[in-house]
């Protein structure tokens, strides 16, 4: 990944006002974010900043407190695709993506999303939806969870088990979506924080 020094700069200047001018961050800091703090899933998306898979640090658990290095490891998930890329670099890019997503969904770090996992996202996205019972969410999440597994394993036989989506079916249900422009950070723009102090 190409960062020019004004985007790390900016990225450090960032990272000093979430950290409050601390050498690392804590979950915690996340608290003064304003765009995260009415997203439903904002405590996965919190947490998936301390999984020490999308650190590239292990392949389970979570971090206490993230360095600017690993700021900065969180943050290249994020970045646009360069028109500079060729065609492999792009489907690599696309790749991290989706693992970082797929590690936000994946919360027991076992490889798979698994329908009480899915269930629970489902449910937190339709939270602030005042118009959907939890048990409609849950019939939006069971019918979802289903169409993956069609999608992934093919017409299943009436005894077979699914036991959750694999990296590599999450892979296939995200083919042909554009991921990046779904996949982005807004709290980076600092005069938010500014301007709600």
């Amino acid at each position: 990944m190409r960062v020019s020094s004004d985007q790390i700069e900016q990225l450090h200047r960032r990272f000093k006002q979430l950290s409050g001018d601390q050498p690392t961050i804590r979950k915690e800091n996340f608290n003064s974010v304003p765009d995260l703090e009415l997203n439903p899933i904002r405590a996965k998306i919190v947490r998936a900043f301390f999984d020490n898979r999308n650190l590239r640090k292990g392949p389970s658990g979570l971090a206490e407190e993230i360095s600017f290095e690993d700021f900065l490891t969180i943050m290249s998930y994020f970045r646009p695709i360069d028109i500079s890329m060729d065609e492999e670099q792009v489907e690599q890019c696309r790749k991290e993506k989706l693992r970082f997503l797929f590690h936000m969904y994946d919360s027991d770090s076992d490889g798979r999303i698994t329908l009480e996992e899915y269930r629970n996202v489902v449910e937190e996205l339709l939270s602030g939806n005042p118009h959907i019972e939890k048990e409609s969410a849950r019939s939006i999440a069971d019918g979802a969870m289903m169409e993956a597994a069609s999608v992934c394993v093919g017409q299943m036989e009436p005894d077979q088990v699914y036991e959750g989506i694999t990296f590599e079916d999450f892979l296939k249900i995200w083919q042909g979506i554009d991921i990046e422009t779904k996949m982005h950070v807004r709290f980076l723009n600092m005069e938010t924080i500014a301007f709600c102090h």
